[in-house]
């Protein structure tokens, strides 16, 4: 093959150089072994065609969770594999020889910071609307990957952009469970793009973010503005490509396994049951993409799920299933030990509006550790989550760590002077805390960033102003993202706790059978005549 073919000979210093590139990404191995499946033994070098069939992605009919369902869609992923190819890996002499092959994977996938890897994939997103015939309003200074960009996106542009990137993940995270002619399933990522058009565009008051359509919003989004908040929301949006350019490469060499396959996990999407709860699809994806630490595999396995109504291992407690209380919330997630995501849904009135219509909104918190029982604010990190309508991340600012407080009512206590308050927060301080949700989970306040130093500043709520934010509590969801090992912890604990409390339950009747004996007896002997001496039985 023309990896082992190149060590016969001498080898270049470029090729010395892009194998080194290669190894340190760890791939080499797999590079060798897919160059060696898809190139000719005659010529030894790959086809166009073949390298553009091996990163073909086609998918007719959609699984849409949204309204949104942009009839360009479906096609521009049928031009993505060829846009990957003509972008990254220059043909010779009739095809792409081993060094061709290195060169375009290092250019694609190899080692560079966020930012390049962002404008690849704005590259590549351009180049498949241009195959596509449609217009695009980008523009690039140069072919390298680091170059200046110019233009604008539209919000039916980041649409498509996002929806392409989802489907490269959900290509090679699905390929073995899944048919080659299976669904794709779209999440509804809305709350995606209005976060995009709210930060890079300038938009009225009048713009309602719970009803917005997207691809009738005419906005300009100035690329610039679009990388830095890429760069801030959804750093690992990037990484979609080299995933999907390695599953692709994976798949090649595995091609005979692929046809033992059995099972459609996109066959088993239900829309109507994931959106009965708080932690969507689209959701999910979300806090994937603005997560950097390593709760983002388990998080990401909950993107993919075929039915998220299923995954009872992660999911810990939902107050309309478990019922509403600290108490109730206590008793499920009480040991475990693991990072943990808190989803609330809450109603508000909109003071903006004469009518004093509802809003529903849905804020979120990510915590590093289990929740423990204490007066004081405790944890080591996390994060702070504006959910829905609009999605944004609040990293830790470094500058206090308030990061969790969980205070149940304190028992063997009969009198505090100074009453801790009762309820679970996140950030700011006691009695300003910047989310408090009560002891019976009927309300959450949410305060301005002014009160809190350990989060980043910004508004967990849309038009939230400085003054506190009382709403009804419509739901809460917890989700265990502590993989197996923390369940298993954790069922033990349980196990553990109701032994014990079986144990405290028994008593032995042998004991009190007698009543001369009994403790009762003794009691009541002592109150008629507290002077009489007693016989000690020796």
């Amino acid at each position: 093959m023309g990896a082992s073919s190149s060590t016969e000979q001498t080898v270049s210093p470029e090729q010395r150089e892009l194998e080194s590139l290669a190894a340190s990404t760890g791939t080499l191995p797999l590079l060798r072994k897919s160059f060696s499946k898809l190139s000719d033994p005659q010529t030894n070098t790959i086809s166009i065609q073949s390298l553009q069939q091996c990163f073909y992605l086609s998918y007719e009919d959609p699984v849409y969770e949204s309204p949104q369902k942009p009839e360009s869609f479906p096609r521009l992923l049928d031009h993505l594999g060829t846009t990957i190819v003509d972008l990254f890996f220059m043909s010779e002499k009739g095809g792409i020889n081993w060094l061709g092959f290195l060169r375009g994977y290092v250019k694609s996938c190899g080692r560079m910071s966020t930012s390049m890897s962002l404008n690849i994939l704005l590259r590549i997103f351009a180049m498949a609307l241009e195959k596509l015939g449609l217009s695009s309003k980008l523009e690039f200074e140069s072919n390298d990957a680091d170059c200046k960009i110019n233009g604008s996106l539209l919000p039916s542009d980041v649409l498509l952009l996002l929806w392409m990137c989802w489907s490269m993940l959900w290509n090679v995270r699905t390929w073995k469970f899944s048919e080659r002619k299976g669904k794709l399933f779209l999440p509804d990522i809305n709350h995606l793009v209005l976060s995009a058009v709210v930060s890079c565009a300038e938009v009225n008051s009048s713009l309602d973010l719970w009803d917005c359509d997207i691809l009738g919003l005419h906005v300009q989004l100035p690329v610039g503005k679009f990388l830095a908040w890429a760069l801030t929301t959804a750093p690992t949006l990037s990484d979609c490509l080299t995933q999907f350019v390695h599953g692709r490469l994976q798949s090649s060499v595995t091609a005979e396994d692929e046809s033992g396959s059995s099972q459609s996990i996109s066959g088993d999407i239900s829309s109507t049951a994931s959106q009965a709860l708080l932690l969507t699809h689209g959701r999910a994806w979300a806090i994937f993409l603005g997560s950097t630490n390593n709760i983002s595999e388990e998080i990401l396995k909950a993107c993919l799920a075929g039915d998220l109504i299923g995954t009872d291992e992660k999911l810990l407690y939902r107050s309309s299933a478990h019922g509403k209380g600290l108490n109730r919330f206590w008793s499920n997630v009480e040991g475990y030990h693991g990072p943990l995501l808190i989803l609330i849904s809450a109603n508000s009135e909109d003071v903006h509006q004469d009518n004093s219509k509802t809003k529903k909104w849905i804020i979120g918190a990510l915590t590093q550790q289990g929740f423990e029982n204490r007066d004081k604010f405790y944890g080591s990190s996390g994060n702070l989550y504006a959910i829905s309508p609009i999605f944004h991340v609040f990293s830790p600012s470094g500058k206090e760590k308030n990061f969790v407080y969980s205070h149940l009512h304190p028992t063997g206590k009969v009198y505090e002077s100074h009453p801790k308050p009762v309820g679970i927060a996140f950030g700011g301080n006691i009695t300003n805390e910047r989310i408090f949700i009560d002891e019976d989970f009927a309300k959450v306040t949410v305060r301005h960033h002014a009160m809190d130093k350990t989060y980043q500043p910004g508004s967990l709520i849309p038009i939230q102003g400085f003054l506190a934010v009382e709403a009804s509590i419509t739901e809460v969801e917890v989700w265990g993202l502590g993989g197996r090992t923390a369940k298993e912890v954790q069922n033990s604990y349980k196990k553990r706790e109701e032994l014990f409390t079986e144990q405290r339950r028994k008593v032995d009747l042998k004991t009190f059978a007698n009543w001369d004996d009994s403790p009762e007896k003794m009691m009541m002997d002592m109150m008629a005549d507290p002077n009489r001496v007693q016989r000690e039985d020796r």
